[in-house]
C-alpha cells in the first residue's frame, strides 16, 4: 500500500544551484524511488516517474490516458484545470479521435515539407540578426531573436497575422506560467480561443494557403476543434522553440568548451542540437500528465486505475544508465534516445520544424557574431522556473 507523502514529497521542489538542471529532489528520486507518490497543489496525489525506461513505457502505453477531462487527471497546479474545460486540443485526446485530428496535420510537418522551408527560415534568421546588428549591442536575445523567429515561422504556416504577435505571445506566457492566477489563465485561454475562432471565420470566406484556412474548409471539424488545433500549433509552435534557442545560447555561453566544439564542427550541428535538447529538455521540467485507465506495473510499482502520473522527461534525459555522465553537457555524446519531444503516439508533431529552426538559429548566430557573450553576470539571468516550458525571461548579450 502506498504511503502518505510527507511535506518533503510535494511535487514542486526547490530549484538547485544550476538553473539548467531539474530540481535536485527530482533527480534524487530517479535513483532512490523512480516511481514516487507525490502531493499536488490541490491536495491530491499522483505518481512521479523519473527513470528513462519508465517514462518511455508510460508514454508508449495506451493504458495511460492523456485526456484531461477524465476524473482524477493530475494537475500539478490548480490553475491548470482549465484544460479540462472547453474544447481540448488533440494532444489532450486519446485514440481514435487523437489520431483522426493528428492525421489532418501530419502532411504539413513531414521531413520533406519542412526541408522546403529551410531557405525561408534562413532568410528570417538573417533578417532578425541584421536588425540586431544594426541596432548595435547590447541586445536582448529573447526579445530580438529567439522569440520573434519561431513566432514568424508559425504565423506564416498557420496564416496568423504576425502583427498580432504581442497578443498571442502574452497569452501564451500566461498559459505557461504555473504561478499565474487561475482567472488570468482561464482568460488567456478564452482570449486565444475567441481570436482563433474569429480568424478562422474570416478565412472561411477569404481563404489563403495557411493551415487554418485549410482546416476551416473541412466538413468533419467543428469551429471549436479548428480553434483548439490552431491554438495548440500557435502556442507550441513558437513558445517551446523560442525557449530552447535562448536556453541553448545561454548554456553554450556558460560552457565555452562546448561552444568551441560547435564552432569547430558546424557540420555536426544536427547531432549537437540533440544533445542540447537532451540536457535542457525545456518541456520536461514541469511534468507531463497521464491517467491510468487500468492497473499497470511501472518500474515495479503498481499504479491503480484512476491514479494520476506525472512523467519527468527532463529527469529521465539525464539517466546515467542510458546517457553516460547524463548530468553533463557533452556535444560529442550520443543523445538520440532523448525524450525531449516525448515518445509514442503523442510525440511532438512539430519536432522536425523545431529541430530545423534551432539548428539554423544556433549555427548562424555563432557564425555571424563570433564575439557573442553575456552582457550581464550569469547569476543575474532570470529563468522561467514557474513555467510549463522552461526558459529565460530575457538574455542580455553583447558582441
Amino acid at each position: 500500500m502506498a504511503t502518505t507523502p510527507g511535506d518533503q514529497d510535494v511535487f514542486f521542489a526547490q530549484q538547485g544551484s544550476c538553473p539548467f538542471s531539474p530540481a535536485p529532489a527530482h533527480e534524487r528520486a530517479r535513483s532512490e524511488q523512480p516511481v514516487k507518490r507525490v502531493a499536488l497543489a490541490d491536495g491530491s496525489y499522483a505518481w512521479m516517474v523519473t527513470r528513462h525506461e519508465d517514462v518511455r513505457a508510460v508514454f508508449g502505453d495506451p493504458r495511460f490516458s492523456a485526456e484531461a477531462h477524465r476524473p482524477g487527471f493530475p494537475f500539478p497546479n490548480a490553475g491548470r484545470n482549465f484544460i479540462a474545460k472547453g474544447e481540448p486540443s488533440f494532444v489532450r485526446l486519446d485514440d481514435p479521435e487523437h489520431a483522426r485530428q493528428r492525421r489532418m496535420l501530419t502532411g504539413y510537418f513531414t521531413v520533406r515539407r519542412i526541408e522546403t522551408m529551410r531557405p525561408r527560415i534562413q532568410a528570417m534568421i538573417d533578417d532578425f540578426l541584421d536588425r540586431m546588428e544594426a541596432a548595435g549591442p547590447p541586445a536582448d536575445l529573447v526579445a530580438d531573436f529567439a522569440l520573434p523567429l519561431p513566432s514568424l515561422v508559425i504565423c506564416e504556416m498557420l496564416g496568423v497575422p504576425y502583427e498580432d504577435h504581442d497578443f498571442f505571445q502574452e497569452r501564451s506566457r500566461v498559459l505557461a506560467d504555473t504561478s499565474a492566477d487561475p482567472e488570468d489563465t482561464h482568460a488567456a485561454w478564452s482570449d486565444l480561443a475567441q481570436y482563433l475562432e474569429e480568424l478562422a471565420e474570416i478565412m472561411r470566406h477569404a481563404p489563403d494557403d495557411g493551415i487554418i484556412s485549410r482546416l476551416v474548409q473541412r466538413p468533419d471539424l467543428t469551429s471549436g476543434q479548428v480553434a483548439s488545433m490552431s491554438r495548440l500549433l500557435l502556442v507550441a509552435g513558437h513558445d517551446t522553440t523560442a525557449n530552447m534557442i535562448s536556453l541553448a545560447t545561454a548554456a553554450l555561453l556558460r560552457h565555452p568548451e562546448q561552444l568551441a566544439a560547435l564552432r569547430g564542427n558546424p557540420e555536426s550541428v544536427d547531432d549537437m542540437v540533440e544533445e542540447l535538447l537532451r540536457w535542457l529538455s525545456p518541456v520536461g521540467h514541469a511534468g507531463v500528465a497521464r491517467l491510468a485507465l487500468e492497473d499497470v506495473n511501472v518500474g515495479g510499482q503498481t499504479i491503480r486505475a484512476g491514479e494520476g502520473v506525472l512523467c519527468m522527461p527532463a529527469v529521465a534525459n539525464r539517466d546515467d544508465t542510458v546517457f553516460p555522465q547524463g548530468g553533463e553537457l557533452d556535444l560529442r555524446g550520443d543523445a538520440h534516445r532523448h525524450l525531449a519531444f516525448g515518445f509514442g503516439v503523442h510525440q511532438c508533431l512539430g519536432q522536425g520544424l523545431a529541430r530545423l529552426e534551432i539548428q539554423l538559429a544556433l549555427q548562424t548566430l555563432f557564425r555571424r557574431l563570433p564575439g557573442l557573450r553575456l552582457a550581464a553576470p550569469f547569476e543575474e539571468l532570470l529563468f522561467r522556473h514557474n513555467a510549463i516550458v522552461h526558459g529565460l525571461l530575457g538574455l542580455p548579450v553583447t558582441w
